[in-house]
């Protein structure tokens, strides 16, 4: 069934903004229709963007993470602490962290978590290449930044299991109440994770 009665060129444009998370059709079409409108000012520009990003866009060989060279900005950036490995599921999650200014040492991108019903398998992740770059001589921590649900909790356990064999030090990101959050509107499950994280004062 047709989106609009416009051209193909159209129709192809909202198909294919369709695919993106969080738009369906309905929102493509009014992306478009605005997109459409600043033809001059946001379309063509976004057009010469997004062509050239799809021409130098790489992922990094080190970490994973994605930039117009390898090893990318982070990996190259002096003065970071190349002792620390930092083990995130996806690029975006290496984005937020690094955004927060949280980490100032090494990143990697593990692809995704284990997932059984997912069909997500071992394989299918970047496990041999992270277990190659924790065995190396100056990393002393690898830290498992990973989502706090049941397949990035399995995935932790799956990694910690794995990297045992290289004597690195392996640790996870504390769970719980966030800054600010007051405990009457936190759910079940991260008031659990609180007290479980709980350290002396």
């Amino acid at each position: 069934m047709s989106h609009t009665s416009a051209g193909p060129e159209i129709e192809h444009l909202i198909t294919l903004l369709s695919r993106l998370p969080g738009l369906g059709p309905r929102s493509a079409r009014r992306a478009v229709l605005h997109l459409i409108r600043k033809k001059e000012g946001l379309l063509a520009p976004l057009g010469r963007a997004m062509n050239e990003a799809a021409q130098r866009i790489v992922s990094c060989q080190m970490c994973g993470n994605i930039d117009v060279r390898s090893p990318c900005a982070i990996c190259a950036a002096p003065g970071r602490d190349h002792t620390l490995l930092c083990v995130v599921e996806q690029v975006g999650d290496l984005w937020a962290l690094e955004r927060a200014g949280a980490h100032r040492g090494r990143y990697f991108v593990l692809g995704g978590v284990l997932s059984a019903i997912d069909g997500v398998r071992p394989e299918d992740l970047h496990i041999e290449r992270l277990i190659a770059q924790a065995a190396a001589p100056d990393i002393t921590e690898v830290i498992l930044a990973l989502n706090a649900n049941v397949d990035g909790a399995s995935t932790s356990h799956y990694l910690h299991d794995a990297l045992a064999k290289t004597g690195v030090k392996v640790t996870s990101i504390a769970r719980g109440v966030p800054v600010g959050g007051e405990l009457d509107y936190l759910d079940d499950g991260t008031l659990a994770a609180a007290l479980v994280s709980r350290k002396t004062l």
